[in-house]
């Protein structure tokens, strides 16, 4: 079974094709790597395949609808077809991240007309990420027709888990349940995949175990999760909410945006795009949401809004995990992931630093060595005989999708 996994941006989509049998773990085997990048402007499709040297091509590209006909060009190609209806022919089903599913969707679900009608009525609370999920759904279906099963993964069901205590805001009651204003958290697939990662790791059944998912990148949360589901999680309504990020500011004062707004003369709505597009590392240092860039500018530059930059980011990241502790009333493990957490020993050790109180130790040995894993791959970074155990795990999002989708199709074959 050959399962299409299709991750769409608002400029960006990433795709990986993937082989297994008919059980859900079997779908591990890529056939193809890749992703059409710079949407809206000028182009790249990069491409790599399983036994060919990998490629990359360029050209205008004004929307996703041609983004994804340029995808699905480029798999007929690599299928040795010269005709793309040969390539498309070898895809049994597709499975597609949707960023915002609500309340209204838990699981993943069996995409059809009503179902997109939902995703659409959801944009109004992701409109940054719901229509760009909904062009690669429509663009796809438009290319491989009715026949081949399609099935939305929503980043927002692992945290539907989480308690009420948990998910509310403390707002008039009845004006947030009209306007569906609540904790609706986001990165779901990665933290799931984390974990997954982690249990497979160690051995350890997610039931019946309490542990910490930071996954870290330009955007950025962390999740507490107890016997394998989500019960508290750092993005909120949007993913605005939190961390420190790389353009993001994360956790605000609400008075920050009238008073800006009265001050700069500008509609709140400016405010917002600041603290979305112009804040976090970026906002801080004056240069860049780059952390490579900014651990050489604070270290060999000695640039003091570099260096504050990085320890904004890793005190906010740190007093997380002492709170999400007293959640889950203490952890086995803390697990980093993302493309700072997975490539930055320096931004680990200097987060952990200071915990030892709660039995957390890192070796300095371990955490140096634990970068370049490839997707799935696992590290311990914490000395033996420390509680609780600190672990780099490099999420396999597309294959977490993967596996999703066969479920899906699975339970929705026995109804």
């Amino acid at each position: 079974m050959r399962i299409l996994v299709l991750n769409c941006g608002s400029s960006s989509l990433k795709f990986r094709l993937l082989e297994g049998g008919g059980k859900p773990e079997d779908a591990t085997r890529v056939l193809v790597n890749g992703a059409v990048k710079g949407i809206g402007g000028t182009g790249s499709l990069e491409l790599s395949a399983e036994g060919q040297a990998g490629s990359k091509t360029s050209k205008p590209l004004p929307d996703h609808a041609q983004a994804i006909q340029w995808m699905f060009e480029g798999l007929g190609k690599l299928s040795g077809g010269e005709d793309l209806a040969i390539g498309l022919s070898q895809i049994d089903a597709v499975g597609h991240r949707v960023v915002h599913g609500g309340e209204r969707f838990s699981v993943p679900t069996l995409l059809d007309e009503a179902v997109e009608k939902e995703i659409e009525g959801l944009s109004e609370l992701a409109p940054l990420h719901n229509p760009a999920c909904l062009a690669g759904i429509r663009g796809a279906r438009g290319i491989l027709g009715k026949k081949v099963p399609m099935v939305a993964v929503f980043d927002t069901a692992f945290h539907q888990t989480m308690p009420a205590v948990a998910k509310t805001y403390a707002l008039p009651y009845e004006l947030a349940s009209r306007h569906r204003i609540r904790r609706y958290g986001f990165h779901g697939i990665a933290h799931a995949s984390l974990a997954d990662g982690w249990a497979a790791f160690t051995g350890k059944p997610l039931s019946d175990t309490r542990i910490i998912t930071l996954q870290l990148g330009n955007g950025c949360s962390v999740a507490a999760i107890a016997d394998g589901k989500s019960v508290e999680t750092s993005m909120g309504f949007t993913p605005l909410e939190g961390l420190v990020m790389g353009t993001r500011s994360g956790d605000l004062d609400p008075s920050v945006v009238t008073f800006l707004a009265q001050k700069e003369k500008v509609d709140a709505s400016e405010v917002e795009r600041w603290l979305n597009e112009d804040s976090g590392l970026l906002g801080l240092s004056g240069r860049t949401n780059d952390m490579r860039e900014l651990l050489h500018a604070a270290t060999e530059e000695q640039n003091e809004r570099a260096r504050l930059a990085i320890e904004v980011f890793c005190y906010r990241a740190r007093k997380y995990i002492g709170a999400y502790l007293a959640v889950l009333g203490g952890s086995e493990a803390i697990i980093f992931g993302g493309g700072i957490g997975e490539a930055s020993p320096d931004i680990r050790a200097k987060i952990c630093d200071g915990m030892e109180w709660c039995g957390l130790r890192l070796s300095s040995a371990r955490n140096r060595a634990a970068i370049g894993l490839q997707p799935g791959q696992v590290a311990q970074i914490s000395e033996e005989g420390f509680s609780p155990k600190v672990y780099v795990v490099a999420a396999d999002e597309e294959t977490w999708i993967a596996r999703e989708t066969v479920k899906c199709l699975q339970a929705t074959r026995k109804a």
